[in-house]
């Protein structure tokens, strides 16, 4: 009696090494890519944060440097016999006595000092200070930075039709009608004049006397 032939079972066939290779680097390659995508919009959000932190500070400053300007005072101080303006200004300082304050918590005139210095980068750097007149003591901030700033101040006097702008007001003796703010940043290049709500001029009379 012949035995009925017996048909193997096929059995489940595996993934062999050069499959797996190839799904693991698929699978590396896919991973990779979206990591870069997750890390270049992690970027891109930073940097977009960054970017409107530097706007608001940038805006920020401009309302100090307006708000001090226009409430500036002319307060003086006797040296030497006579009298002489807080105010003075050269292209990269600025002093004014004004009844506005950075910090908010002075109920009075401040002596404000602006002045702009080179960082260990080589950019210029924005710097305020307030102290109260005639008293010790000193508040500091930093403000902004900038490839370049500097200021210019539009000064006309009694005796001329027209003004012109100055790279510097620091005698003592005069209050400029307006003040001119330059800021130099890469390609951008941005000129602000800010007025002077009130200017004068000290003038020296017979016998040396100031009024």
């Amino acid at each position: 009696m012949n035995e009925r032939p017996r048909h193997a079972i096929p059995s489940e066939r595996g993934f062999t090494l050069l499959e797996l290779l190839i799904s693991m680097t698929l699978l590396v390659m896919i991973l990779v890519i979206t990591l870069g995508a997750l890390r270049i919009s992690f970027r891109s959000v930073a940097a977009g944060e960054v970017k409107m932190e530097s706007q608001e500070r940038f805006r920020n400053v401009l309302n100090i440097l307006d708000a001090q300007i226009q409430s500036q005072f002319p307060l003086t101080y006797e040296e030497e016999g006579r009298k002489i303006y807080y105010f003075k200004g050269t292209r990269k300082t600025l002093r004014l006595s004004s009844n506005h304050s950075i910090w908010g918590g002075h109920k009075g005139y401040v002596v404000v000092d602006y002045r702009v210095e080179a960082d260990h980068t080589g950019r210029e750097v924005l710097h305020a200070s307030e102290q109260i007149p005639g008293l010790g003591g000193r508040q500091e901030t930093r403000l902004i930075e900038a490839a370049e700033i500097s200021f210019e101040y539009f000064h006309r006097d009694p005796t001329e039709e027209q003004g012109k702008w100055m790279d510097q007001m620091s005698d003592g003796t005069a209050i400029p009608e307006q003040i001119r703010v330059h800021l130099v940043n890469r390609t951008k290049s941005l000129s602000l004049v800010f007025p002077v709500r009130v200017r004068g001029k000290i003038l020296t009379i017979s016998g040396g006397a100031s009024q």
